[in-house]
């Protein structure tokens, strides 16, 4: 019978099936260690299974009923797998296009219905509450068991996560992860151990969202497998982790780097989608405007100098830095990465991952592929002086160089680079351009639809507020973006070129500000600016806009 035997007697005594003096009685009946209170009422006839059963259905809100297995179409058996059916004690009995009825002996096996729940993704479970010998037939019925197609879980006792069989729920459920991160066009996969439950979060165009969790009791079984599929060491959950899992999936070969960092609840997992299909986008798929595009492609051609793009961390600078060589990328020129780590590999192009254990900084890295004669040289980050210097002397001596920097707009990278202490006349003599960027959400357009902007909206722009359009766009949410009113992100951009007078400037250790002014004067567009323009033409929102430039002084 179930467990908590206390409480189903307590409402069995309150419905008038029992009374106090007969429960009292069946528990000094009790002999046998695994005997129960429960099971002695119901082995002696005090009270029927059906009672039991019936009371606690109704107390739960969930129907009782007695099931016939050899009126079971055994179609259903494509719903639930027979290690599931068998390891939560559950016979399916109808299924629809939408929902699944199962049948279960225990009312409190909440769990079983949780976890049933996450496997049927997309569907609803139902449950009635049948004799467990009726639901136990029934299993036997559908799943006859052999040698060759029953599968088993085990779980081993010191946590290790292993499984037997291909079709084990835990491998399932790890897959099931993934999988419906890479549909929803997710970047990020975050399993978060909370003190009452396992939080799932996907990061779909930049903000996270919380997905239907699996059960808590799961979450080692589960963090255990995404471990053992990253190489990660099983045993060790003191110290963070980092792996890589190669996974095929959605008809493609994806990369996913993982990280693990021990919480107060258990191991955090945090999975990067890699996905190589980003390297097949040309700068038009980055949402430059035309007069941006042309510049930014004829800086890119120079033959030699430093080309920057700065920004926040998820900004969306690889991603460029990588369209940018995919642009350049021909049979006449060697061009050679630096970057930690290499995310993804590039055709026709040698890339160096740094490996900090062995002493192969970027710095380090760098002096030694210069000696390999490259034409284009791209460094993922400069971080110190080092590197900046040899990039700058790279640039002088002949090599066109591409790297990142994490500042707030384009001209601060100057200043930065200042900062950490290269010298004036090399940052003049190699920079040729810094361009900041940022990441805005693109409204869906099946539900673009078009609107007037509010008073707030205009009070929120401040100075801005004349470039406000009569007509701005936004999405009225539908099922191709789950509701949200956007699918896919875009860039907003703005191009600091340096001209001899910016060149005087740097010389003279002038701020960022004055260098700004500067640039306003030759025509730069601000980020603000340039999204206000993309605003107008309906490729995003004007709080998409305001969220990513609220450090916009302009």
């Amino acid at each position: 019978m179930t467990s908590n035997d206390e409480y189903v007697t307590r409402l069995l005594v309150e419905r008038g099936y029992l009374t106090g003096e007969q429960v009292d009685a069946a528990a000094k009946s009790v002999k046998a260690e695994n005997e129960t209170t429960l099971d002695v009422l119901v082995s002696g006839g005090v009270v029927s299974e059906d009672e039991v059963l019936g009371t606690l259905a109704d107390q739960f809100g969930l129907k009782y009923c007695h099931i016939n297995a050899e009126a079971i179409d055994p179609a259903v058996t494509k719903e639930i797998s027979s290690d599931i059916a068998r390891k939560y004690g559950v016979a399916p009995v109808v299924a629809d296009e939408d929902s699944v009825t199962v049948a279960l002996s225990d009312p409190m096996g909440y769990d079983a219905i949780d976890s049933l729940r996450y496997v049927l993704h997309g569907r609803d479970v139902e449950a009635v509450i049948s004799p467990r010998a009726e639901v136990e037939h029934a299993i036997e019925k559908l799943y006859p068991q052999t040698a060759d197609v029953d599968l088993h879980v085990r779980l081993e006792d010191d946590g290790s996560g292993e499984t037997t069989g291909d079709d084990a729920p835990v491998i399932k459920l790890a897959t099931l992860l993934i999988t419906n991160a890479i549909k929803m066009r997710a970047s990020d996969i975050h399993l978060e151990p909370m003190e009452k439950e396992f939080r799932v979060r996907y990061r779909i165009d930049g903000a996270l969202r919380k997905m239907d969790s699996p059960p808590k009791r799961l979450q080692s079984a589960i963090i255990s497998r995404i471990k053992i599929m990253s190489k990660m060491k099983i045993s060790e959950k003191r110290i963070p982790q980092d792996g890589r899992i190669q996974i095929p999936a959605a008809g493609k070969d994806l990369d996913l780097r993982v990280s693990s960092v021990p919480t107060n609840h258990g191991e955090s997992i945090v999975m990067r989608i890699l996905d190589k299909e980003n390297l097949s986008l040309g700068l038009p798929q980055l949402g430059f405007l035309t007069d941006d595009q042309a510049e930014f492609e004829r800086l890119i051609k120079l033959p030699d100098g430093v080309v920057l793009v700065t920004g926040p961390t998820g900004s969306g600078k690889t991603t460029t830095l990588y369209a940018c060589l995919g642009q350049i990328n021909t049979p006449d020129k060697k061009i050679i990465t630096v970057e930690d780590p290499v995310e993804y590999q590039m055709s026709g192009i040698n890339q160096v991952q740094v490996n900090k254990d062995v002493g192969l900084d970027f710095a380090a890295a760098l002096r030694s592929i210069l000696r390999q004669a490259p034409n284009i040289v791209m460094i993922g980050e400069i971080r110190d002086a080092e590197t900046a210097d040899i990039a700058m002397e790279a640039a002088l001596t002949g090599h066109l160089v591409f790297s990142t920097l994490h500042t707030n707009d384009a001209p601060s990278a100057i200043t930065r680079l200042l900062d950490i202490g290269v010298k004036p006349f090399l940052v003049a003599s190699a920079v040729r351009a810094a361009m900041a960027q940022r990441l805005v959400r693109a409204i869906c357009e099946n539900c673009r639809e078009p609107y007037t902007p509010t008073e707030r909206d205009i009070k929120m722009l401040g100075a801005m507020a004349k470039t406000v359009p009569e007509k701005m766009f936004r999405g009225a949410g539908c099922d191709r973006c789950s509701r949200t009113g956007y699918k896919g992100r875009k860039g907003i951009f703005e191009i600091f070129k340096i001209d001899d007078t910016i060149q005087r400037l740097i010389f003279d250790h002038a701020p960022a500000t004055i260098l700004r002014e500067r640039a306003r004067e030759m025509g730069m567009r601000t980020l603000r600016e340039d999204g206000m323009l993309k605003v107008a033409s309906g490729m995003t929102s004007l709080s998409e806009v305001l969220r990513v430039t609220m450090g916009d002084a302009d």
